[in-house]
């Protein structure tokens, strides 16, 4: 099926004006994010690091629709790739009113197989590249009428996962993040929240061993994992004006999994 036939008809203007940037934006859940506020009405940036031409489906999809997005090539744990981002962002829609921080990586190994560099490249890219998008945007969220952080973390970030300590603790270091920056943005009026997502359909859980799958299965209690739009209306709710009494909080959606 086609990524045209997956995007919906213009659901409202709810988000209209509004320019939000989503950074790994090409598949997974950042596609479905980026495709579900640009049927709201946003203008997107749909960042990615190396598929370009994925990133380009995803901004012409939401082009489809009547909506603007454009796609934007940048290494999230690289400050100054992520500055010129911002830049270029500025110069086609200007200001950047919601950020959502979905980039992400896995290497995973049991913790006596992990080598420092297993560790420092996740947590660079999951932790660092949060700093690095949200330090270059804070201004702009600042000011923003409604300026809204949204970060994405993860259930393992919440329980740990057995061959992932880099993974879940740079996931589970969002938590902390997204309070203090709530507390930091709210004089302002701008918001920062954070989705804990479950075991989601993407290509990250495609590689996982089904007899792993099959046990994961088991654990939740709506028997299946999530659809990538299952998260991605979460984070509509939390880019729009519904939201704007809430902040610092942990979303987890999950299906009902116990952590």
């Amino acid at each position: 099926m086609s990524l045209k036939m997956d995007v919906p008809e213009r659901q409202s203007d709810r988000l209209r004006e509004k320019v939000c940037m989503v950074t790994g934006a090409s598949r997974g859940i950042g596609r479905a994010i980026a495709v579900e506020l640009g049927s709201h009405g946003a203008k997107v940036i749909v960042n990615y690091r190396s598929s370009e031409e994925k990133a380009e489906e995803v901004s012409d999809a939401i082009c489809e629709v009547d909506s603007d997005a454009v796609p934007v090539q940048a290494d999230v744990a690289n400050l100054s790739n992520v500055h010129e981002m911002v830049e270029q962002t500025h110069d086609a829609f200007g200001n950047v009113d919601v950020l959502v921080n979905n980039a992400g990586i896995t290497i995973d190994k049991t913790f006596d197989s992990m080598t420092r560099e297993d560790w420092d490249r996740v947590i660079a890219v999951n932790l660092g590249g949060v700093f690095n998008c949200t330090k270059a945007c804070f201004e702009d969220i600042k000011q923003a009428d409604d300026g809204r952080l949204i970060n994405i973390s993860s259930v393992v970030g919440q329980q740990g996962n057995f061959g992932q300590a880099n993974y879940a603790a740079s996931k589970s270091g969002l938590f902390g993040f997204t309070r203090t920056l709530a507390l930091e943005l709210a004089t302002s009026g701008s918001t920062a929240n954070c989705v804990a997502p479950g075991f989601t359909k993407t290509d990250m859980l495609a590689t996982v061993p089904d007899r792993i799958k099959e046990k994961i299965l088991h654990d939740i209690p709506l028997d299946r994992f999530a659809e990538p739009e299952d998260i991605a209306g979460f984070v509509r709710f939390l880019a729009s004006e519904e939201s704007a009494y809430m902040t610092g909080q942990i979303l987890s959606v999950n299906g009902g999994l116990d952590w």
